[in-house]
């Protein structure tokens, strides 16, 4: 299953191994330059395998100074290796044999941050997908599990802290100045959840009881200094362990469960059992330096990868291609954890708004794939959203089509039956069909069709018969590799909403089959006739999202008011203002782009208005009310021969109006929650402070002075009022005085905060404009720019390409060309992170021509290098083709 050679691999040539590994004894001795790694690994042939079959162990860029086969130096004629692989002949038939291989490794220089490297001190391992083949030779892939025993030696005075998975077996001192650690995990598991570490860092302890009564040491490890921090993550887990327990019946395994918060990582998080390593952004908070976004992350982070210990730890993959069933269950827990947790409509609001900026466009374009891919060429590549938070989508609809009892019966058979096992998304399936006597072959199609279903729908009320007809007809676009789509079946929650706001679902249809306030569309064209509706119902339908797709249902204004209005799904209701608003930005962008004068209907604002100053509604809903569809939302829906700055130019002339129709409405509300006492991080606090700076915002666009943002960021005492004034500031009036004392301010009194420096530059990246290439430019020679930290990179140029579209795209090329510049100058040190940033030219056939052009121009410069990495260059490939 090796993906280092960039060859394609198939889902249709999966095979088991031919050898079992049985189990896994390493030895670290640690050396920034020269580590030692000793593994000693016991295998058998499988049975019904050729006696001549070799044992094929993986590698990357390794160098071997030993192997030994029963402890006895092989003979070299017996085995062939290469930095990229280890090939031994001429092994037992049946009985066990140990293979013992030493190799030597250099953490210091390991910039790709895979494997085991070391950063600021620190030695960190990240193996998955395939780092552990970059610390030594080993069968690496998922369907290899074994127990492992650990020993790690280091110098004491650098590495107080030896950390590895599972139970801490001991240690002691090794020589004058060394020392070692042992640790022992029962549970058999992949190599791609092994983890390391090693330094000297701070803790913060705790313990949680379990549901049987065992205590668990619970320890955070972060720089010292920055034990304060960590006390908001600890929190967050001890409520993640009960949950899980409470929900899922989930109960933690070991005696001690570590997080470690290190600040060069690739990724958010890694759940490697007993030992989850974590980027420190979603760890360290305090109301100083995290925003209530901040919070929100890291409680979600948090019990994300907690979650990992049965859905994707107990259970794993059994091939790379099944990485939604870790990863899109996982997502789905830490989803509904955080609604529990928080506001469960404002939760599903956020949930859905990024999934439709960011999974949607990755379904239409170029970089589209199956929730369960059949191919690839890179498998870090396929870490996307269509995975995550896809993958999460199609298990809420199981849910959605079983009902909570089935579905509840369904995943307790699932831990029951694979505890672990390497499992597939058949497995998966098999366990709900099995608990509810459903047949979900059809709803399977979910995770082997790529794209976006469309749902067109029309409703006819008929007076006289009491009846109402439900037309609704489904439409799977093709993508690449799938030019026809089979029917789905889409689940669609309902309800017929009455003239006085009263709701009900009908008593009697007929056409299909609808179960509660769940209507199941799973022909191609189905009508659906409801019987007994004594007046024209306005139809809300989606209502909760339940199913991924976009609908085109032609409902008029006044109806998507009523729902606005009277819905008692606050999801619905926001749809409803979305549905309403989207019209009116598409129709701004495309008067801006003509030259002519954009009007904004009355209704919308009174009815905009309206939400917002509704006391009834909570506080973070009327802010997401307010948040109006993004400048990508704008141009996903217009569909093609984008223009940017026109969409920039539409959306800003509503906002305006919306602005100066409500400025009372809006110094109201700013008046009303300007103070709200101590900082709280919990749903309330955060969802006052949402609409206090939602209010905040429309004031100074209506006023058109940075007098009121300044005056806001001079008296904020937390980073989510300070860095949403500084916001409001750069972005509104860049060149204003205040704004450059702001930013000054910003820099010098955060200076010694990584995380915090982030949102600086962050807030300077995304400052609309063609002058925004300038200024990342410059920002890249301040002295606070670290090319070599991941966070850094994605704050600064990262954010200028994903989420700065006038800036990035300027009409020149020239923030393209720029950008493939950096592209090609992070590819050799970082090749996961480059191959992540170049996705922000995936929809680059959607610009205008002069614009498309310069993009294609820019991918092309980058395909033509000669030593793109395999994540690069697969990436690129299919941006040009597509």
């Amino acid at each position: 299953m090796r993906t280092d050679t960039g060859r394609i691999v198939h889902l249709a040539d999966y095979r088991p191994t031919d050898f079992v590994l049985e189990r896994v004894d390493l030895t670290f001795e640690l050396d920034p330059t020269e580590t030692k790694v000793e593994a000693r690994l016991i295998f058998h042939r499988r049975e019904g395998v050729d006696a001549k079959a070799p044992l094929v162990l993986d590698g990357d860029d390794l160098t071997m100074t030993s192997l030994l086969f029963d402890q006895i130096e092989m003979d070299p004629a017996r085995y062939t290796a290469t930095p990229e692989s280890l090939v031994i002949r001429d092994l037992p038939e049946s009985t066990p044999f140990e293979i013992t291989v030493v190799t030597m490794i250099n953490p210091e220089a390991n910039t790709q941050l895979m494997g085991l490297y070391r950063s600021n001190g620190i030695y960190c391992t990240q193996c998955e997908a395939e780092g552990f083949r970059r610390i030594t030779y080993f069968p690496d892939r998922p369907d290899v599990l074994a127990v492992y025993t650990i020993n790690i030696i280091a110098d004491k005075a650098a590495n107080p802290l030896l950390l590895s998975n599972g139970n801490f077996l001991g240690g002691a001192g090794f020589g004058p100045d060394k020392h070692f650690a042992a640790w022992f995990d029962p549970h058999p598991k992949p190599s791609y959840l092994f983890a390391l570490v090693a330094g000297d860092l701070g803790v913060v302890e705790d313990t949680f009881t379990t549901m049987s009564g065992r205590e668990v040491a619970l320890k955070i490890y972060v720089e010292h200094g920055k034990e304060p921090r960590a006390a908001y993550a600890m929190d967050a887990l001890k409520r993640s362990m009960k949950w899980d327990e409470e929900v899922f019946g989930r109960e933690y395994d070991l005696d001690i469960f570590m997080i470690v918060a290190v600040s060069d990582f690739n990724m958010g998080a890694m759940e490697n059992k007993g030992l989850n390593i974590f980027n420190d952004k979603y760890v360290l908070a305090d109301p100083e330096t995290a925003t209530d976004q901040d919070y929100a992350n890291i409680e979600a982070i948090i019990a994300h990868e907690y979650f990992h210990n049965w859905t994707g730890n107990r259970i794993t993959c059994r091939d790379w291609f099944q990485l939604c069933l870790k990863e899109g269950l996982t997502v789905y827990r830490d989803h509904e954890f955080s609604a529990d947790m928080r506001s469960r409509s404002v939760k599903r609001i956020a949930e859905v708004r990024h999934l439709r900026s960011e999974q949607f466009p990755e379904d239409a374009g170029p970089l589209a794939h199956p929730v369960r891919p059949t191919t690839y060429r890179e498998i870090n590549n396929f870490y996307t959203t269509t995975v995550y938070e896809k993958g999460s989508e199609v298990t809420r609809m199981i849910a959605t089509i079983l009902g909570r009892d089935d579905f509840k019966k369904g995943i307790d058979l699932y831990f029951e039956r694979h505890d672990g096992d390497a499992s597939t998304v058949e497995d998966f399936i098999k366990c709900f069909e099995d608990a509810s006597g459903r047949d979900l072959k059809q709803f399977s199609l979910w995770y082997h069709q790529a794209g976006t279903p469309q749902i067109t729908v029309s409703s006819t009320y008929d007076a006289s018969a009491k009846t109402l007809s439900l037309s609704l007809e489904q439409m799977i676009p093709a993508t690449p590799g799938q030019s026809t789509k089979e029917p789905m079946h889409i689940p669609l929650r309902f309800a017929l909403i009455s003239e006085n706001g009263s709701e009900s679902t009908a008593s009697a249809i007929a056409g299909g089959t609808v179960s509660g306030d769940v209507l199941h569309l799973t022909e191609r064209a189905q009508t659906f006739t409801f019987a007994g509706i004594g007046s024209r119902p306005v139809v809300s339908l989606n209502r909760g999202f339940s199913a991924p797709v976009t609908l085109h249902f032609a409902q008029s204004n006044d109806d998507l008011i009523h729902i606005a209005r009277h819905d008692s799904d606050l999801f619905a209701r926001w749809q409803a203002i979305t549905d309403i608003s989207l019209p009116i930005l598409t129709s701004a962008a495309k008067t801006a782009q003509a030259g002519g004068a954009i009007e904004v209907e009355p209704a919308f604002i009174d009815a905009l208005l309206a939400v917002a100053a509704d006391e009834a509604l909570e506080p973070a809903f009327r802010a997401q009310a307010l948040s109006l569809p993004s400048e990508a939302d704008v141009a996903r829906e217009l569909g093609g021969n984008n223009d940017p700055d026109a969409i920039h130019a539409g959306r800003q002339a509503v906002l305006s109006a919306i602005a100066k129709a409500g400025t009372e409405v809006f110094r109201t509300l700013y008046a009303a929650h300007a103070a709200n006492g101590a900082f709280s991080p919990d749903a309330a606090g955060a969802g006052k402070r949402a609409l206090k700076n939602s209010a905040l915002s429309f004031l100074s666009i209506a006023e058109d002075t940075p007098a009121l943002a300044a005056a806001a960021y001079a008296k904020a005492d937390n980073m989510t009022d300070l860095s949403q004034a500084l916001t409001i500031l750069a972005h509104r009036f860049p060149e204003a005085d205040e704004t450059k004392a702001a930013l000054a301010t910003f820099e010098a009194r955060f200076a010694a905060n990584p995380l915090v420096l982030d949102k600086w530059f962050t807030i300077q990246a995304t400052i609309p404009g063609a002058d925004a290439l300038i200024r990342v430019k410059s920002l890249m020679q301040s002295a606070n720019f670290a090319p070599t930290n991941p966070n850094r990179v994605r704050s600064l140029i990262g954010t200028f390409a994903f989420s700065n579209p006038t800036g990035f795209n300027r009409a020149d090329g020239a923030g393209y060309a720029f950008y493939a510049e950096q592209i090609l100058a992070i590819d050799p040190r970082n090749p996961q992170l480059a191959a992540c940033l170049l996705t922000a030219l995936r929809s680059w056939r959607l610009l205008e021509p002069v614009r498309a052009e310069h993009a294609r121009k820019a991918l092309e410069s980058i395909a033509a290098s000669d030593a793109l990495s395999t994540d690069v260059r697969d990436i690129v490939e299919r941006v040009l083709k597509g």
